[in-house]
C-alpha cells in the first residue's frame, strides 16, 4: 500500500525539473515519531518542483541501531522489508544522511553477510537509488533554487554521516545560498562531531553532553537565529543542550527551510514570520537520561 501526493501548484507548469518523476519517500522512524514536519517538508518542495511523491505505508526502521551494535541477525529483517518496499522505485528519498549512509554502506554489508546472494544483488541495486535529499535536489533534479525564502540567519552543521558516509559535500550550502532572504554564516569546526551517535550518547553520555556543550558554544558565536542540518537526530541533541543553556537559538532540519516560501510566511504570520512553530516539537531536546522512551521509539539496543 501506498499514500501518493501529486503536484497540486502548477504555476510555471511545463518546464518544471520534476515533471513526470516518481519518487518514494523513505521518512525514516525517527522522523515519523517525533519530527514529522520534516518529511512533510519533502514532500512540499518535491511536488513545487513538479514530482509525483509516493509514501510506502510498508516502510519501517533501516535497521540501523541494530547493525551499529553488532546486532547484524537482529538487522536483516529491516533490511529485507527496505528492499521489498522500495524496490520498484527508480529514486528514493530521505531526509537523513543518518539513515541513507546505512541503506548505502551497511545493507549490502549484511546482505553479503547472510549469504544470500539475490538479496546482496537487489539491496545493492536499491540503496544505489537511495538519495539524500540534497542529492536528490542537485544531482537528480539538477536544481539549487527551489523557491525557498527564509529571511534569517542561519548557520548550517554538517552532519558526520552526510559529510563522511554519504558525502553530499557543498550540496546543503548551495541549496541554502539560493534561498531569498536567508544569511548563511559559517560555523567554527563545523567538521566536529556534535556528540549524538545514537547510543554513544548514552553509553557516553559524559562524553557526549563535553562534545554537544563546544558544538553549541561554536553555534552561539555565529550570532546565528537557527542551526540548520540534514538529521533531526543530531538536532535533537543539538537542540537539548542550547534549550538547557536558554540560548534562543532554534534548531530547523534543511529540508524545512527550503519547503518555506514567501507566500507561507506571509500566511503564517506567526512564529516570528517564520511560518513555523515558535516553540520546539515534543521530544525536540534530547536528554540521555531519558534513555527507554527514546530508544523504543527508534529501536535501539539496551
Amino acid at each position: 500500500m501506498t499514500e501518493t501526493t501529486k503536484p497540486t501548484n502548477t504555476s510555471g507548469g511545463a518546464g518544471r525539473p520534476g515533471d513526470g518523476l516518481r519518487v518514494a519517500l523513505f521518512a525514516t522512524c525517527v522522523n515519523d515519531a517525533m519530527f514529522p514536519e520534516t518529511p512533510k517538508a519533502v514532500v512540499a518542495v518535491l511536488e513545487r518542483l513538479g514530482c509525483t511523491v509516493e509514501f510506502p505505508l510498508t516502510q519501517t526502521c533501516c535497521g540501523q541501531p541494530f547493525t551499529n551494535t553488532g546486532y547484524f541477525d537482529e538487522a536483516m529483517p529491516a533490511l529485507r522489508r527496505y528492499v521489498e518496499t522500495f524496490e520498484p522505485y527508480d529514486y528514493v528519498v530521505s531526509p537523513s544522511g543518518s539513515c541513507v549512509g546505512s541503506v548505502r554502506d551497511q545493507h549490502p554489508m549484511l546482505a553479503d553477510r547472510s549469504g544470500d546472494t539475490d538479496l546482496a544483488a537487489r539491496a545493492r541495486a536499491v540503496s544505489a537509488r537511495t538519495y539524500d535529499f540534497p542529492e536528490l535536489l542537485v544531482d537528480v533534479l539538477g536544481v539549487t533554487d527551489v523557491g525557498a525564502y527564509f529571511p534569517h540567519r542561519v548557520t548550517y552543521h554538517p552532519t558526520c554521516h552526510s559529510l563522511r558516509v554519504t558525502r553530499v559535500g557543498d550540496r546543503p550550502y548551495r541549496l541554502l545560498e539560493a534561498v531569498r532572504g536567508i544569511t548563511v554564516v559559517d560555523l567554527p569546526a563545523r567538521e566536529e562531531c556534535c556528540g549524538f551517535g545514537g547510543t554513544f550518547a548514552i553509553k557516553n553520555a559524559d562524553t557526549s553532553t563535553a562534545m554537544v556543550a563546544d558544538k553549541a558554544r561554536h553555534i552561539a558565536d555565529t550570532g546565528a537565529e537557527f542551526v540548520v542540518a540534514g538529521d533531526n537526530s543530531c538536532l535533537m541533541n543539538i537542540g537539548g543542550m542550547l534549550s538547557r543553556q536558554r540560548s534562543g537559538i532554534e534548531t530547523i532540519h534543511l529540508a524545512e527551510i527550503l519547503a518555506h516560501t514567501q507566500d507561507s510566511a506571509s500566511a503564517a504570520g506567526s512564529a516570528a514570520g517564520t511560518g513555523i512553530d515558535a516553540e520546539p516539537p515534543a521530544g525536540a531536546g534530547f536528554d540521555p537520561a531519558a534513555t527507554d522512551d527514546t530508544l523504543d521509539m527508534v529501536g535501539g539496543d539496551r
